[in-house]
C-alpha cells in the first residue's frame, strides 16, 4: 500500500504536462488498489518517422513506466488499414498492408530511444481484430449508437456540409475503444485530437463489465513556426533521429516565448527551475540564447549520447560564427550528370529542387528574395542564376546552415 506521500509524488509526475485526466479521483483509486497499472498508448504507423510532437507521449509513457506501471506500446496496424478520420474534411486515403508493417518496423526501432525495450510490451491490434466474425462486429456496433458518433466535432461539421462520412470511419472510434477492451486498459494516453476516441473506450469498457479506463490527454506540440501544431507534412518539426547538429540549430529557431512550453512537455527540469530561467531572463541576469541551448540538449541528451550533443554544439557555433564562419565536417555532395547541360545550361534552382536540397524552384525563389541562399557563401541575389560546366558550387540554406556541394 502506498504512502499518502508516495501517492502525490506519483500524481505530481503523471500530472506534468497533462491537458486533462478523466477523472483523476478514479485514477487516485487505481494507484491505490492496484500496484502496477496496465498503460495503453495507441500509436497507427501511417507515416516512418516519429517527431518531438509523438515525443510528448512517449515520455510520459516513460514516466508510467519509471513509477513501475505496464506500459503496452499498441501498434494500431490494423486500424491504420482503415485511416483515423480525426480532424480529417473528407475520407482519409487507406494505408496497405506492406506500408503498415514497414512504418511499424521503423517506429520500434526509434522509440526504444525513450522506453526501457526489456519493459515495454509491444501489442498489434491485428491479434484481435483481424480475428473477430462478422457477428462479434455487429454486436461491437451494437453498443453505440450513429447520433453520439455525430457528436464528434469533424464528424458534425462534415455531415452539416454534406460531405460524405464513410462507414469505415463510424468503425474506427469503435476499432480503437475495443482494443481498451482486450487489453483490458486501466489508463490510456493520447493527445487532446484522440479525447473522442478514448472515450468510446470508457464506454465500451462498461458495456463489455470491465471497469472503465482513465483518459490522460496531452497537449499537441507547436512546431518551430509557433503557431500549428508539429507535423512532417508542415516541415516545422524536429525528427526524434535527425543529427545532433540538425536538430539543434532546429531548437535553436524557436521563439523565446515557445520555449518555456518546450521545457515543460519535453524535459523533466523541475517547474520551479522552469520558473527561476523565466525570472533570469526578465531581470537580463541570463541571456535568452544560453536558456535556449541549455534546452535544446536536455532534449538532446534523452535521444543521442552526451558528447556527440556537445560536439555538434561546437561545431553548430562554429559555423554560425559571421566572424569566423566553419563548414561542417561532412558537406553531401551530388555530381551532376550530363544530362542536365545536354541542351542547355541549367538554373541552379531547378537543379537544387531536382535533388531535394529545396522542395521547389518557388521556395528557392522565396528564399533568394529573403536573402535565405548563399552560393559559396555570398548571398545568392540572382534566382535565374546559370551553372557552368566543369565548377563546384557550395551551397548554404539560411541561418540552419544547410549545406550542399555542387560538382558540375
Amino acid at each position: 500500500m502506498k504512502s499518502e506521500k508516495e501517492l502525490q509524488t506519483e500524481l505530481e509526475t503523471i500530472r506534468r504536462g497533462t491537458v486533462e485526466i478523466l477523472s483523476e479521483p478514479e485514477l487516485i483509486e487505481k494507484l491505490k488498489n492496484k500496484p502496477s497499472l496496465t498503460i495503453k498508448a495507441g500509436f497507427d504507423p501511417t507515416a516512418p518517422d516519429l517527431h518531438l510532437g509523438h515525443f510528448v507521449l512517449l515520455r510520459k509513457l516513460k514516466h508510467f513506466q519509471d513509477l513501475g506501471h505496464e506500459v503496452n506500446f499498441m501498434l494500431g496496424d490494423f486500424t491504420a488499414m482503415i485511416g483515423d478520420p480525426t480532424g480529417k474534411s473528407e475520407t482519409r486515403k487507406r494505408l496497405s498492408r506492406e506500408e503498415v508493417l514497414e512504418n511499424s518496423k521503423t517506429y520500434q526501432t526509434q522509440v526504444f530511444k525513450i522506453l526501457d525495450k526489456v519493459k515495454t510490451k509491444i501489442v498489434y491490434n491485428s491479434t484481435w481484430c483481424s480475428e473477430m466474425k462478422f457477428e462479434q462486429i455487429l454486436i461491437l456496433t451494437s453498443k453505440y449508437t450513429v447520433s453520439r458518433m455525430l457528436e464528434r466535432d469533424d464528424f458534425t461539421k462534415r455531415y452539416r456540409a454534406g460531405n460524405p462520412i464513410s462507414m469505415i470511419e463510424f468503425l474506427y472510434p469503435l476499432a480503437q475503444g475495443y482494443d481498451s477492451v482486450e487489453m483490458k486498459a486501466d489508463i490510456e494516453l493520447g493527445g487532446t485530437d484522440q479525447k473522442f476516441n478514448m472515450l468510446v473506450g470508457r464506454d465500451l469498457q462498461r458495456e463489455y463489465g470491465q471497469k472503465p479506463q482513465v483518459v490522460v490527454t496531452l497537449p499537441l506540440l507547436v512546431g518551430l513556426d509557433g503557431v500549428k501544431k508539429m507535423s512532417k507534412s508542415l516541415g516545422n518539426y524536429v525528427g526524434i533521429t535527425e543529427r545532433p547538429i540538425d536538430m539543434y540549430g532546429k531548437l535553436m529557431s524557436i521563439s523565446d516565448d515557445l520555449m518555456w512550453n518546450y521545457f515543460e512537455l519535453l524535459t523533466d527540469l523541475p517547474i520551479s527551475e522552469i520558473q527561476k530561467r523565466q525570472a533570469g531572463i526578465k531581470d537580463k541576469s541570463l541571456h535568452p540564447k544560453a536558456v535556449k541551448t541549455e534546452l535544446a540538449l536536455l532534449i538532446m541528451d534523452q535521444l543521442h549520447p552526451h558528447s556527440e550533443n556537445r560536439e555538434a554544439v561546437e561545431e553548430w557555433t562554429q559555423i554560425h560564427n559571421t566572424k569566423n564562419r566553419a563548414l561542417p565536417d561532412e558537406i553531401p555532395e551530388v555530381v551532376l550528370g550530363e544530362e542536365y547541360f545536354s541542351e542547355k545550361q541549367p538554373a541552379l534552382l531547378y537543379v537544387l529542387a531536382q535533388v531535394q536540397f529545396l522542395p521547389s524552384i518557388s521556395e528557392g525563389r522565396r528564399l533568394v528574395q529573403a536573402g535565405g541562399l548563399y552560393l559559396n557563401e555570398e548571398k545568392l541575389n540572382d534566382a535565374s542564376l546559370l551553372l557552368d560546366r566543369g565548377k563546384e558550387y557550395l551551397v548554404r540554406q539560411g541561418k540552419k546552415g544547410k549545406f550542399l556541394r555542387l560538382k558540375s
